[in-house]
């Protein structure tokens, strides 16, 4: 099963009684926002207990078409890796 945006507003409406559902959308609105320009300036970001996503730069390389094998130039480009903590690591491995 993949956990959508949907079922993340969901699952924080259940938990925070609180909140109305359109707060619920809200908070996780700016979250995913406040994450996104974070990784658009090229930081890092670090949830403690969950993992560390990465801004890596990647240079121009040569690349080849695998239908036509023709040779071309892939563009430098900059990606996003995401490393899990060792909390979650062990979480994942031990089905919880």
């Amino acid at each position: 099963m993949t956990l959508t945006k949907a079922d993340l507003v969901q699952i924080v409406y259940e938990q925070h009684e609180q909140l109305t559902k359109a707060q619920a959308v809200q908070a996780v609105e700016a979250f995913l926002k406040i994450s996104k320009d974070c990784l658009a300036l090229g930081d890092d970001l670090l949830l403690s207990g969950f993992g560390k996503f990465n801004v890596k730069d990647k240079k121009a390389r040569r690349g080849r078409n695998p239908q036509t094998g023709d040779e071309l130039i892939l563009e430098a480009r900059r990606v996003v890796t995401f490393k899990p903590s060792g909390i979650l690591r062990n979480a994942i491995n031990n089905g919880r």
